[in-house]
């Protein structure tokens, strides 16, 4: 008919089933592990206040990592600085070698790959800082890849000695690490100098020595329990105190 429209062809859709496009599954979140103060329970009269202190946190909710070999290669790089320190050396090392991407928060760069990690050269683990871990780091890329990119260990103190075997890993990053991606943090070196520091700020003259710290540690919370939540709260509260005692950011 004269004048009719004609209507454009329409471009068929590939069927969704075999031969069709397929969408890839959405990520799983990590899953978040829940501590209640209740687990700190009653502690001795020399542990009171700082228990009181951390009892007002509420329940901790802490993001468990869901990458052993992003998990290890933190604990190498954050291994005998201090914590300011080793910030500057993890980000510098992610931002050059690992994958990037611009978010609404800024840029935010992956872990480095176990291939990475093994092409780079003296040279570039000395740019960023790195020097003193380089042998470690190329250890562990190739443990982890020997091992199909996964450790398939059972519970955090497995998992903690079987990474401890891996040459110059060392058995303080090892349970860093276990710690970190199980989390549970009966496993985590109670003698670390950050646990210290920050039971430290509240109880001032109440510890022992450096010495014996970790051994009072473990008569204050004598059940794995109440071990990983003195732990994992005391850690909490010194990461909220130092957030709150830094400067915000220029815009």
């Amino acid at each position: 008919m004269a004048g009719a429209l004609e209507r454009p062809e329409r471009t068929p859709r590939p069927a969704a089933g075999r031969g069709g496009p397929r969408r890839r599954p959405a990520a799983k979140p990590p899953p978040l592990a829940y501590t209640s103060p209740i687990d700190l329970l009653a502690g001795p009269a020399q542990a009171e206040p700082l228990l009181d202190e951390l009892v007002r946190l509420g329940t901790v909710v802490r993001l468990t990592n869901p990458s052993q070999w992003d998990a290890v290669v933190t604990a190498i790089l954050r291994r005998s600085v201090p914590a300011g320190q080793a910030a500057r050396k993890h980000g510098a090392f992610f931002a050059a070698y690992g994958r990037g991407f611009r978010t609404e928060a800024g840029e935010f760069a992956l872990v480095p790959s176990p291939g990475t990690v093994l092409a780079l050269s003296d040279g570039q683990f000395d740019a960023v800082g790195a020097a003193v871990d380089r042998m470690a780091l190329r250890a562990v890329a190739e443990a982890y890849l020997d091992r199909g990119g996964q450790w398939t260990i059972r519970g955090p103190a497995c998992l903690a000695k079987k990474l401890a075997e891996v040459p110059y890993l060392g058995s303080w990053a090892a349970a860093v690490a276990a710690a970190d991606v199980t989390g549970d943090f009966s496993v985590f070196p109670h003698g670390d100098p950050a646990v210290r520091a920050g039971a430290g700020r509240v109880l001032r003259d109440g510890l022992v020595a450096e010495d014996g710290f970790e051994e009072q540690w473990h008569r204050w919370a004598p059940t794995r329990a109440q071990l990983h939540a003195l732990t994992l709260f005391t850690l909490t509260w010194a990461g909220e105190e130092q957030a709150a005692a830094t400067p915000p950011a220029a815009p």
